[in-house]
């Protein structure tokens, strides 16, 4: 498949994620994982899972790159399993420090929501740590709502942690 580019602002781009993204997306994401509580996973990512999940994810996998370097990454699965659920999908966003407040966040869900729509897609999902404001008030600014809490599902570093639902509706039918 080839790579689909899109400027941001000089030097930037989002473009479809490949094999050769697959260490730098691990980077981002185990920094998370390790160094905040914005997922409530403590597993981190290999290169090979992130290579695996860009080769199941080929239309649904985009990084941000700034002179060539990975500043960030969005990708969307399946919500839940089962035929019921075909419609909706769910992601995950992470953005290097660097690359916050640049834009290239709002560029990486523009292009998901986009696809997600384009490929029949009803619904997309956000899952975000009630110790992630800043999350939350970014998918408000994209069009999500909140649609409901679930206080206290997760624990991480010895603190309980609620999970904030949000969802936007990507078609009419």
């Amino acid at each position: 498949m080839q790579a689909e580019t899109g400027a941001v602002q000089t030097g930037r781009a989002i473009r479809l994620a490949e094999r050769r993204d697959a260490a730098a997306v691990a980077g981002l994401w185990n920094g998370m994982i390790r160094d905040s509580l914005s997922t409530f996973t403590t597993d981190e990512k290999t290169p090979e899972d992130i290579t695996a999940l860009i080769a199941t994810r080929a239309d649904a996998f985009w990084v941000a790159e700034d002179s060539g370097q990975v500043m960030g990454f969005v990708t969307y699965g399946s919500f839940r399993g089962g035929p019921g659920y075909g419609a909706t999908v769910e992601h995950s966003i992470v953005l290097a420090d660097a690359a916050q407040g640049q834009g290239l966040g709002r560029g990486l869900m523009t292009r998901a929501v986009e696809a997600a729509a384009a490929q029949g897609h009803h619904v997309m999902v956000a899952a975000i740590s009630s110790a992630n404001p800043g999350a939350v008030t970014f998918h408000e600014k994209l069009g999500f709502a909140q649609v409901g809490r679930m206080p206290e599902v997760g624990r991480k570093h010895g603190q309980w942690l609620d999970l904030i639902l949000m969802q936007k509706t990507l078609s009419a039918s």
